[in-house]
């Protein structure tokens, strides 16, 4: 047996060694957080069945085809799910080195919007059409260079002196960098993703550990300025009436009150069970507008019922938890930050949709996280998952 590899004469040959190396405690496969993942894969397995369900009769939006939106809508999965790897591969130290061009193009997009590139959604401005019935919503990656742009600004200068907290000077140039952009946004109007560009910059400073005198500073200047935006006019109509009818839900139940009046009764009418897949009166009769992409839970609520969308929230609520586990266990600063970051994007927007399909939150158009339909915000969420892996995999061991 000299010069013969026992490995070898017992039958464990250079493939099983490469898989035996996939799977090794320091390898990036084993690193990986698979509960974030399984969850985040299968909410987009139930999205896929949500859509099909949604739009497989809707011969006025899905050309003739019933599987139409359901074959994109695994596309745009597959293409998030492919979007992850590389990130993971690349790192998020090494993306770190590219936020710069990344926050330079995510301007450029959503310029491009306000030119006669862009195309008008449901009211808002907000889109590039691509052609071959796709678009983009590049707000949708503001999101992301907001928190990467914030997180590496707040994080280097920390790093490069002995402070454990940012400087005044430090949070001031971290807040014009997140203000440019959503001041763009918002003349689109969109003012579902200004709100959560709000969200996500309130978050990032509480995991920086700036001084919480920004925080309620920040709060309190968010209150004057929806007030001024109110009284100034700056707001179309429908994004009023929308407001109007939160407010008084039986205003107008045709017409501004129409979608949340229709979600409600779809929900309500799923019961603890549902009515069963493929069964729901309010999803086959297609009495709520745009199911498939914002008000994609009324199909679970009424065909899979409070057990079904109960699961969803389960899943999206395991997503937050290894999210924030992951903010909560890296000893980089950047990474803490980043990782903080999404999980304020994610929680605030799982709320809202589900909010305003319950009729506790005013209709925005904001997709449910991994479940709506839509390619931008499939990619985008995918993409934070992406960074989150990579926070993890990246960690020290002993972390």
């Amino acid at each position: 047996m000299t010069g013969v590899n026992s490995f070898q004469v017992s039958g464990y040959g250079p493939k099983r060694a490469g898989w035996t190396r996939l799977f090794a405690r320091d390898s990036a496969a084993r690193r990986l957080d698979w509960p974030l993942l399984l969850a985040s894969v299968t909410l987009s397995v139930i999205g896929s069945v949500l859509v099909f369900s949604a739009t497989r009769n809707r011969t006025d939006i899905n050309q003739g085809d019933p599987y139409y939106f359901l074959v994109r809508h695994i596309m745009n999965t597959g293409i998030g799910l492919a979007m992850m790897a590389g990130i993971v591969w690349l790192g998020h130290r090494a993306l770190r080195t590219a936020v710069p061009m990344l926050y330079g193009a995510s301007l450029l997009l959503i310029l491009l919007v306000l030119t006669p590139l862009g195309s008008t959604v449901n009211g808002a401005h907000s889109w590039i059409v691509l052609g071959g019935g796709f678009s983009l919503q590049p707000s949708e990656f503001v999101k992301l260079t907001i928190i990467l742009g914030m997180a590496m600004l707040l994080a280097t200068r920390v790093d490069a002196g002995d402070r454990q907290h940012p400087d005044h000077r430090t949070v001031l140039q971290a807040l014009g960098l997140a203000a440019v952009p959503m001041l763009i946004v918002m003349l689109m109007p969109d003012l579902g993703s200004v709100m959560v560009m709000v969200i996500i910059v309130l978050g990032v400073l509480l995991a920086s550990g700036a001084s919480n005198r920004w925080v309620f500073g920040l709060i309190g200047a968010g209150t004057v300025g929806a007030l001024a935006v109110w009284q100034l006019g700056v707001l179309d109509d429908y994004q009023i009436n929308r407001f109007a009818a939160f407010a008084n839900p039986d205003l107008d139940p045709a017409g501004v009150g129409y979608n949340t009046n229709q979600a409600r009764i779809a929900i309500g009418s799923g019961g603890l069970t549902g009515s069963g897949l493929f069964e729901g009166s309010q999803t086959t009769g297609q009495f709520v507008p745009e199911q498939q992409t914002d008000f994609v839970f009324t199909v679970a609520g009424e065909e899979l019922g409070f057990v079904g969308g109960g699961f969803i929230i389960l899943l999206l609520g395991i997503v937050l938890w290894r999210a924030c586990r992951i903010a909560r266990e890296t000893t980089d600063l950047y990474g803490t930050v980043v990782a903080a970051g999404i999980v304020a994007w994610f929680a605030f927007q799982t709320f809202e949709n589900i909010g305003m399909t319950l009729g506790i939150m005013p209709v925005t158009g904001l997709p449910l996280p991994f479940v709506s339909y839509g390619g931008s915000a499939m990619f985008a969420v995918w993409m934070a998952v992406g960074l989150l892996q990579s926070i993890r995999v990246q960690r020290p061991m002993s972390a």
